[in-house]
């Protein structure tokens, strides 16, 4: 099944012509294109798998300007533009700006993210981050590394323990506190969800937590993997490839494909992630605006 538009940029044509807003008829042609590549579509496919593309289930409107695998992107709290040229990445950032507010974050394959981020800096500009080149890495078959036996899914009481990794984490990776704004309550309950949906790991000593790894976006086919963290005092002692690798080996006896995303400029994570048996399949690209 595809969905097809008139052709952008038809005269007199505005990004508000040329960019449908899908919906709930649209879930299947929708998941059959997100199925083409299940890893680099995992985010939004986790969304769609689950609830349909209506925009009110799903957090967001999902748009194209043509055919479905031509032209698809994500708007949310994040933006997520999985597919589209030149024009199409125009028209959707046409769009995005007629809203009249601001994603504080543009997630997915680089090319597409890029392109539309050209169109958006003048306007949303200048981005606090670019994070242009992100290898977006697969584990399709088991670890090639002993896995950690300890690091285990966490439990609820374990949250004050892990909450404190994973803030330090937060801090390093992105470089804000995930507590400003609200005092730290909406990235407890973020935190605690994770944890209650069986999907927060860790490794705990004498109650510390010196491993944490967690994951995000969960498709059919697809875990992505993210917030990996070792205990500064414990770094250099092989426990992020290990810990990595047993939360890699959960992922595969579910059934599902592990996978993860890395700056290109963090070389001992990329080795760490290569000796637990992920490889490179895509790049991905992430602009932080605010």
């Amino acid at each position: 099944m595809t969905t097809t538009l008139p052709a952008p940029g038809a005269p007199g044509a505005s990004s508000s012509d040329a960019v449908r807003v899908l919906g709930l008829s649209d879930t299947e042609a929708i998941r059959a294109v997100l199925d083409l590549d299940p890893v680099a579509s995992c985010m939004l496919a986790a969304r769609v798998e689950a609830r349909g593309a209506d925009p009110t289930a799903i957090g967001g409107e999902i748009w194209s300007t043509g055919a479905l695998a031509d032209s698809l992107c994500f708007v949310g709290t994040t933006i997520i533009p999985l597919a589209g040229g030149p024009e199409a990445t125009r028209l959707f950032a046409e769009r995005a700006v007629e809203q009249h507010r601001i994603c504080p974050s543009l997630v997915g394959p680089a090319d597409v993210v890029l392109d539309m981020w050209c169109h958006l800096d003048p306007v949303w500009g200048p981005a606090r981050e670019v994070r242009a080149c992100q290898p977006l890495l697969a584990m399709l078959d088991a670890p090639t590394c002993a896995v950690d036996p300890a690091v285990r899914q966490v439990r609820a009481e374990e949250l004050d323990q892990y909450l404190n990794a994973s803030i330090q984490m937060f801090i390093g990776e992105m470089g804000v506190d995930p507590r400003n704004g609200d005092g730290g309550r909406g990235y407890r309950r973020r935190v605690a969800g994770l944890i209650e949906a069986g999907r927060a790991w860790a490794r705990f000593e004498d109650g510390r937590v010196i491993f944490k790894a967690e994951i995000g976006s969960q498709s059919l086919s697809v875990s992505q993997i993210q917030g990996v963290w070792v205990d500064p005092e414990f770094r250099g002692r092989g426990l992020g490839t290990a810990g990595v690798a047993a939360v890699a080996a959960a992922v595969h006896h579910s059934g599902r494909i592990p996978s993860l995303y890395v700056n290109s400029f963090n070389e001992v994570a990329r080795a760490s992630y290569a000796r637990a048996g992920f490889t490179r399949i895509g790049t991905f690209a992430t602009v932080l605006v605010s």
